[in-house]
């Protein structure tokens, strides 16, 4: 029997409490349903159940990080040659006519697969063999912003749903008590996040990303001063019949139903929040692991600390915002700070997520929104030289949820500017994504203004080989 949306409403008298009620239910027979079956909202079986979004704002460099270039220091303070700057797209702030910059960084290689890594993340580095570099993504956009959206919506306009909302739509969360999709943003120096890069876009709004403060937690989540539980449920419930009352006369309300929702999820992440989010019973070992009591790795390290709680507590998804990788000028102390913020924190996430069985079920992506030229910008000198963006090739690398790990995909060529084998986009990578989680970029949809919107607008493949 079909039952029209606003007449559900009006005629819940329970409101959404009965719906969540119904929903825990629900997840409850399936998971105690021992047969395999493909998950709720997904299209196969997936390989991941969570996704952490390790997000580099200001892009980290490749030749400095995941792709070496040997040629850079043998043609260092050169111009750059004629047969690679013909092949260089016609960018913005390409770099082409000024001079090659040799990585101030030294590499070796790591692991069984001999993958090499820059001295920036030695500790990253000795995970290599479970991970996947992916040395050939490329787009056309050398601005920050723009570039942000592009990474973490799929266009340069930040007019549609972030990859968060879209798994959040498509398959809700594991998590009762807590938000399907939460963003944690450390060392907050330019570039500005971009509000486009968890929002739900043209999705309803309750799928967007809950912003979180690393050390409070979820705003506003304490319980008010003097009431009880009981008072707070009697007040919800009152507010909740209002509201619907107002939807049963004007109609469907997307944030209005965001905002009941929201009500609701409060309420009951007032019980299991506080807990989730205090760090004081975890063990010493634990804190020296990801650096909670170091000034370089205390922020940083306490989000990838509170991922894997989150990931344990069966939130979809997890993006954790650094900012400052933007080195203009003075790249080695740059990214020398960036490296010291991040590498330590990240290691111990793959570490413990690994070492708890989760890195199997929780797929882990490192990368910023472009990569950066392997020429100098402008004509700086010494430890003032930095370099430009370059979205026309840079790195990205995955772990866990299924990827073959101890493996490369694509190449840049001798000097790392662009793609010359296998190619790939960020809407290449976001079809990647959502295909770990059991999702068919080409299934999932919302109709906008009468046309049915998919998360891969411009197109995009899975990466195969990610998971051969």
């Amino acid at each position: 029997m079909l039952i029209h949306r606003r007449r559900m409403l009006q005629e819940s008298a329970l409101g959404f409490g009965s719906l969540a009620l119904t929903s825990m239910l629900l997840r409850d027979a399936q998971a105690n349903d021992a047969s395999p079956t493909v998950a709720p909202g997904a299209h196969h079986p997936a390989t991941a159940k969570s996704v952490i979004f390790l997000f580099m704002s200001g892009a980290p460099g490749q030749t400095d990080t995941f792709d070496p270039k040997p040629s850079l220091a043998k043609l260092d303070g050169q111009q750059v040659p004629d047969s690679i700057a013909a092949t260089v797209p016609n960018i913005p702030r390409s770099g082409v006519g000024s001079k090659l910059f040799a990585s101030p960084f030294s590499f070796r290689q790591y692991g069984e697969s001999g993958i090499p890594v820059s001295s920036l993340y030695p500790r990253t580095a000795e995970l290599v063999d479970d991970m996947c570099i992916v040395r050939s993504m490329n787009h056309r956009v050398p601005v920050h912003g723009p570039g942000e959206c592009i990474a973490l919506t799929g266009t340069g306009v930040g007019d549609r749903p972030s990859m968060g909302a879209w798994m959040n739509y498509g398959l809700g969360s594991e998590a009762q008590d807590l938000p399907g999709f939460m963003v944690f943003l450390s060392n907050v120096t330019g570039p500005p996040p971009q509000l486009p890069g968890w929002s739900a876009g043209f999705l309803p709004a309750q799928y967007q990303g809950t912003l979180v403060d690393g050390r409070k937690g979820v705003p506003y989540t304490d319980m008010p001063s003097g009431y009880t539980e009981t008072d707070r449920r009697r007040q919800l419930d009152f507010i909740s019949e209002l509201n619907h009352r107002h939807i049963g006369r004007q109609g469907p309300d997307s944030e209005l139903e965001a905002r009941i929702a929201s009500y609701e999820l409060g309420y009951r992440m007032q019980a299991s929040a506080p807990e989730t989010f205090d760090l004081s019973r975890e063990s010493q070992h634990t804190r020296e692991m990801y650096g909670l009591d170091q000034k370089e790795t205390s922020e940083f390290g306490t989000h990838c600390l509170l991922a894997r709680r989150l990931v344990e507590r069966g939130v979809r998804c997890i993006q954790l915002r650094n900012g400052g990788w933007d080195a203009h000028s003075g790249l080695e102390s740059n990214h020398l700070k960036g490296g010291k913020r991040t590498d330590q924190p990240i290691a111990a996430l793959l570490q413990d997520l690994k070492q708890r069985g989760l890195l199997e079920s929780t797929l882990v992506v490192w990368g910023g929104e472009f990569g950066r030229t392997p020429t100098i910008e402008g004509s700086r000198t010494g430890k003032s030289r930095g370099r430009d963006h370059s979205p026309a090739g840079y790195t990205m690398w995955l772990t866990g949820g299924g990827v073959r790990g101890g493996q490369i995909i694509g190449a840049t060529d001798e000097l790392g500017y662009v793609p010359i084998e296998r190619p790939l986009t960020p809407a290449d990578m976001h079809a990647t994504l959502l295909h770990a989680m059991g999702i068919d970029q080409h299934r999932l949809s919302w109709n906008h203004n009468n046309r049915d919107e998919i998360p891969t607008v411009f197109g995009g493949e899975v990466i195969q080989e990610v998971f051969a």
